[in-house]
């Protein structure tokens, strides 16, 4: 028996691991920016700095999608999860006016199959191209013994960069009246899934929301990158004085990360309709609101900080957004969100 076929009997396949690399060749090579200096199977991912700002920061965040893979595996639709871990890893970086230069990828699993391997890459591969970053290398980790029979787990880490004069949020800028504008999620985005899988457990994920799509289609939904609404938010003038990623933790938790600690955040809940999944869901695991907003994002995946005059401006160049809410003075007993109209 060669060494290659015990390796195989312990559960480890280089075949396979093979055949997944030469599946997804194609899908990174076709994200290489002109910084990328190093192809496919180097040891190290080479990257060049060019045209840098006058005092460039990188900015970095590695997060996963966490226990969506399981709904995934379970549906055997592995493209999705990999446009959710981009998008995640590019949103958080967002939030301190970074753009992404180039991301890297973690994908392991208890055996490995080259098919899904590939597809989730594809996936990376196309938000990477859609956020004009680099997917400049990554690992595939086939562990039996360490993850359970089927188990599967995606982590992503992204590196940007920005000015620093021009990295967010701006505390000493923000003052009460101040706005927040609410861009809109694609769904429950990568948080609350240990929850969802548990209401969906025993549901048909075929059947039909009152919005005409499936639960399956429905939970899903790639998690949104806001990337080109920013852009479009800067490029019509908008000053952004900061932005919270709503995702574990939701309004409650995210929010107050990127306020001064004299400021608090009012959200109007009846600013925007409540999407018809959310609905369901909180009306299946019996939630009050205070905890609906802490678990989901309930339809608002990012929210922005800016001047009160500036919001007709805002609302042209990005008819999606909506005014959810405004800054308050807070003293220290006063929570950092409070939810009004629930």
């Amino acid at each position: 028996m060669t060494g290659s076929a015990r390796y195989r009997e312990a559960g480890v396949d280089i075949d396979a691991a093979n055949r997944a690399v030469s599946l997804m060749k194609d899908a990174v090579r076709s994200t290489y920016t002109p910084g990328v200096l190093a192809d496919v199977g180097s040891f190290g991912g080479l990257f060049a700095l060019t045209q840098l700002p006058a005092r460039p920061v990188l900015v970095a965040s590695t997060d996963g999608v966490g226990t969506k893979v399981k709904l995934a595996a379970q549906l055997g639709r592995w493209e999705s999860i990999g446009h959710d871990i981009v998008n995640h890893c590019v949103n958080d970086i967002l939030v301190q006016n970074a753009r992404p230069l180039f991301f890297l990828d973690y994908v392991a699993t208890s055996r490995l199959m080259p098919e899904a391997v590939a597809a989730v890459v594809t996936g990376i591969a196309a938000a990477c191209r859609a956020a004009g970053c680099a997917l400049l290398g990554g690992e595939t980790a086939e562990m039996p013994g360490v993850y359970v029979e089927g188990a599967f787990d995606l982590v992503g880490t992204v590196v940007g960069l920005v000015d620093q004069a021009e990295l967010l949020p701006k505390t000493e800028r923000m003052q009460a009246g101040d706005l927040l504008l609410g861009l809109p999620s694609s769904g429950p985005h990568t948080n609350g899934y240990s929850l969802i899988r548990r209401l969906v457990a025993e549901r048909d994920l075929q059947e039909k929301l009152a919005d005409g799509r499936t639960l399956a289609d429905a939970l899903l939904a790639p998690h949104r990158s806001y990337l080109a609404e920013v852009d479009r938010l800067q490029a019509a003038g908008v000053r952004i004085w900061g932005m919270a990623h709503i995702t574990g933790g939701g309004f409650w938790e995210n929010i107050p990360r990127v306020l001064p600690d004299h400021l608090g955040a009012q959200v109007d809940v009846d600013a925007w309709p409540v999407p018809v999944l959310f609905q369901e869901l909180v009306a299946w695991a019996g939630l009050d609101v205070q905890e609906a907003y802490r678990v989901f994002n309930m339809g608002i995946g990012m929210v922005l900080i800016i001047p009160a005059a500036a919001a007709a401006q805002a609302m042209q160049a990005e008819p999606e957004a909506r005014v959810i809410g405004r800054l308050v003075s807070r003293s220290p007993a006063d929570p950092p969100v409070r939810l009004v109209g629930a």
